[in-house]
């Protein structure tokens, strides 16, 4: 994986980070009304919404059922070039003035997480799997709704003649509590009807296709390349993800285009802590970047480490610590199109890299441990954490660390079990700490060790059953170094090549 050469970026990267914050977006009804573009958008969410039957007008007499407000939430939905895809307007109940038990009961709708994902996009590079995508239309309203609900009607879509006419919906609307989990028991009914189950079929896939189109309007997008801000790029070495829109995008909100790169998103030994009577930074700004490097860290295991530091202060967020974030934003300057390539390895065994820094916090002597998880050869799952106790040793804190990476590997192997892939060999758990190996084999207890005696059979039960191995590794091997503390910039890129993250080398579908 090659580095992206530091310096300012070049003229086209930067118009294509300043188009993306180049279009406003109207605040109000009253200006969205004055645009074409978006007068159009919101004629169309109004088209939409009486296709599907969302509601029915009705006159709601006093006494009855206090009415649900709404909104309109103007977006712009962009392409992964920074060109605007289409001007999106929607209507958007405010749920939060409903009342449990009377406009609401279960709301709980499970989602897939982004681990998840990355999994899957391990299984398709090593089984040379097509990823399609596909955007149903206004998804949640297809969902039926079962409680009586009244909603006000929308802004600027309100009858003149009868002011007082609400609507009562009959299918779900984004902003409702129970929206989520309507669409899904809608999605699922259809998915059984047709005996949805796992399969490399084409032709079943194709038929598919054909019978969710007949049960939901739907956009077929072809090929995956874009999803939830996160690029997609097919080669026959594999599939690339990255977020280069969203860095790019970032770089501009923050005004840190110019900005001057740095080779690592946080400095040597540098610690952070709550100083005594130190100057505060701008909270609110504080918490929008660093909710965004949270999310930017999907795809950037690299910021990892340094976004699982600053996001300690969000509470009281002082100048250093915003120092520490404007490091990171020079780091993604530097390497804006950088990613995690999923290759085609021919297999499905799972390892698992992890490591602790001990008493690394300044403030409370917590040891910070972080682990890799990868599957077929790919890197799927990682997390940097600071650990909930203090550790009274190296060993202590290691041993911690391989049991949440244990943890995490179980969940992998549970994961490819459903999937239709069972692990055949024991998952490797990677450590380079030979009294924290030696602890979870010897089933002698000692004095030192009755403290983490749960975590310690937990790990001996999974060794004595084959499910888990626990190799030594050399600590200049020892990928998760970069989850639990700052290293110098030559090894931190060495160790990205190795977890094959950078920038695309080979010739992809797409620029990244």
């Amino acid at each position: 994986m090659a580095n992206m050469a530091a310096g300012n970026l070049s003229p086209e990267a930067q118009a294509f980070a300043t188009s993306l914050c180049s279009e406003e977006i109207p605040t109000t009804v009253e200006q969205a009304l004055e645009s074409k573009e978006w007068r159009e958008a919101m004629e169309f969410e109004m088209d939409a919404l009486n296709k599907n039957d969302t509601w029915e007008k009705c006159t709601l007499h006093p006494g009855k059922k206090k009415p649900v407000g709404c909104r309109w939430v103007f977006t712009i939905k962009y392409k992964p070039d920074g060109t605007i895809e289409r001007y999106k307007a929607r209507v958007v109940a405010k749920g939060y003035t409903q009342t449990y038990g009377i406009d609401y009961s279960e709301t709980f709708s499970p989602v897939a997480k982004i681990d998840t994902i990355r999994v899957l996009f391990s299984i398709a590079a090593n089984k040379d799997w097509p990823l399609l995508q596909f955007d149903v239309k206004n998804a949640f309203l297809h969902g039926e709704l079962k409680e009586e609900v009244y909603m006000e009607a929308p802004p600027g879509f309100v009858e003149d003649s009868n002011p007082r006419r609400v609507c009562r919906l009959k299918k779900s609307l984004y902003g409702l509590k129970q929206s989520p989990r309507a669409w899904f028991g809608r999605f699922s009914l259809a998915m059984k009807k047709y005996g949805f189950k796992q399969s490399n079929d084409e032709e079943e896939m194709t038929r598919l296709k054909m019978n969710l189109f007949k049960e939901f309007e739907m956009k077929d997008l072809g090929r995956l390349k874009y999803f939830l801000g996160i690029e997609v790029l097919r080669s026959r070495q594999g599939i690339f993800i990255c977020q280069k829109k969203y860095v790019f995008d970032l770089l501009a909100k923050t005004g840190m285009i110019d900005c001057k790169p740095v080779d690592t998103p946080m400095m040597v030994n540098q610690k952070l802590y709550m100083e005594e009577n130190a100057k505060l930074a701008n909270k609110g700004e504080y918490q929008r970047i660093v909710g965004k490097l949270i999310y930017l860290s999907h795809t950037r295991p690299d910021i990892a480490y340094a976004v699982g530091v600053v996001s300690q202060f969000m509470h009281q967020p002082q100048v250093t610590h915003m120092e520490a974030v404007w490091r990171i934003i020079r780091y993604l300057k530097g390497t804006p199109g950088h990613g995690v390539l999923f290759k085609t390895n021919g297999h499905l065994e799972t390892q698992v890299y992890t490591d602790a820094y001990w008493a690394g916090d300044k403030g409370n002597q917590r040891s910070t441990s972080g682990y890799f998880t990868l599957v077929g050869g790919n890197l799927v799952t990682w997390r940097s954490k600071k650990q909930k106790v203090v550790a009274l040793s190296s060993a202590e804190a290691e041993f911690r660390g391989i049991a949440r990476g244990l943890a995490e590997i179980l969940w992998v192997r549970k994961l490819l079990t459903e999937i239709g892939y069972p692990p055949t060999q024991s998952s490797e758990i990677l450590c380079d700490n030979k009294a924290a190996i030696q602890i979870s084999e010897n089933p002698v207890q000692h004095d030192r060790t009755k403290h983490i005696e749960v975590d310690r059979h937990f790990i001996k039960e999974k060794l004595e059953t084959g499910i888990i191995e626990l190799p030594f590794v050399r600590s200049e091997d020892q990928l998760a170094d970069i989850l639990t503390k700052a290293i110098n910039g030559k090894i931190f890129n060495h160790y990205l090549g190795k977890l094959s993250i950078g920038n695309p080398t080979t010739q992809l579908e797409g620029e990244c």
